[in-house]
């Protein structure tokens, strides 16, 4: 095999988030990888010469997994057995990120109906805002650190085709690759993290709240142990598998009249700097009476950070949402925005960024 050729223990678990601390504490290894960020069930230590694949659940013990770009095994996922019943996988090495089928559905997510915050990748705590993920196209998750101060991160990065991270409450310190020092992210702030970016998280101030936007739903962190931020040159126009880095700040916002009647919108110019891949708007009370709408957006999601509205929706019954609430709106589904309150205020975030609103 090649000399890029990888191999690794898997293990089982049935408590993955108490095994990180044993493996890198008391033994001494340094964590590779972990996936999902939002509820880990896999994690990749390195030390003592292996490298090790725990997984949360139950499943065979002692396999093998071995990542290669060697061609003797073709391109796809291989299984072998040895004489003596040892399960081998090989894989390739480098697997590239695929984007799932969106499978459409209307889902409304309320606060109020109390789902509950999962302890995630480095402490935080996530809350689900889309728990059927669409089919696993898209994950959308509200963060919060209940406490702030430093953030016990590494530097890291993302396997992902697109990332959104918006301040919701609060300020948090980043730090990423070519774009210079750290980056403060007040309430109304967004970033995009191109695919394999490095960065890092240094410190958020208390009751720090954000909304991270993911594609596809399930996707790894790797971190990366030999890079040191910042990096020595700033390259404020790199371009990652066709993105662009992007800090948007709300006291720069200029507002628009929105494709949606009765709302202006304030453009984040994710849109332009992604090539189209997702758009970013924020949106807010204006004149006029909303009226019905539908629009043809494969992936269309909303997220109420202030005030209250109705959600109206055909063959479906209105739902009263308030921040803190999200929905997503499938293709060609007639809805309106009722009752809205002077201080309605909206993140939506579609795929593509390019998409059209038709009236009635």
């Amino acid at each position: 095999m090649t000399q890029d050729t990888m191999a690794e223990v898997c293990l089982n678990t049935t408590v993955l988030t108490g095994d990180i601390a044993f493996f890198t504490r008391v033994l001494g290894m340094r964590m590779m990888s972990i996936f999902p960020a939002d509820d880990p069930a896999v994690a990749v230590f390195a030390g003592h010469g292996c490298r090790l694949r725990l997984a949360r659940g139950q499943g065979p013990a002692g396999r093998l997994r071995i990542m290669t770009d060697d061609a003797e095994f073709g391109q796809g996922a291989t299984e072998l057995t040895a004489p003596g019943g040892t399960q081998v996988s090989i894989l390739p090495r480098m697997l590239p990120v695929e984007q799932p089928q969106t499978i459409h559905a209307f889902v409304v997510r309320r606060l109020a109906d109390q789902a509950p915050w999962v302890i995630g990748r480095a402490g935080m705590h996530y809350r689900d805002l889309i728990p059927d993920r669409l089919g696993g196209s898209i994950i959308a998750s509200h963060i919060r650190i209940p406490d702030g101060g430093p953030v016990p991160d590494t530097v890291h990065f993302h396997r992902v085709g697109f990332q959104l991270i918006f301040c919701y409450r609060g300020w948090v310190d980043v730090i990423y690759e070519d774009q210079g020092g750290p980056i403060r992210l007040h309430a109304g702030d967004c970033v995009i993290q191109p695919p394999e970016i490095r960065h890092r998280v240094l410190e958020a101030s208390d009751g720090i709240e954000v909304i991270e936007i993911g594609v596809p739903a399930e996707h790894v962190t790797e971190i990366d142990h030999d890079m040191t931020l910042p990096t020595p040159h700033l390259k404020p126009d790199r371009v990652w598998q066709g993105q662009r880095f992007v800090f948007n700040q709300s006291r720069n916002a200029v507002w628009q009249d929105a494709d949606l009647p009765g709302f202006v919108a304030r453009d984040t110019t994710i849109a332009a700097n992604t090539g189209d891949v997702a758009g970013v708007l924020v949106l807010r009370r204006s004149v006029g009476d909303p009226t019905w709408t539908q629009h043809d957006a494969d992936i269309h999601f909303t997220f109420v950070m202030e005030g209250e509205m109705q959600l109206e929706a055909q063959d479906h019954a209105p739902v009263k949402l308030s921040a803190g609430d999200a929905f997503v709106i499938p293709p060609r589904l007639r809805t309106r925005y009722a009752d809205p309150s002077e201080d309605l205020t909206l993140l939506q975030v579609t795929l593509p960024g390019r998409f059209v609103t038709h009236p009635g």
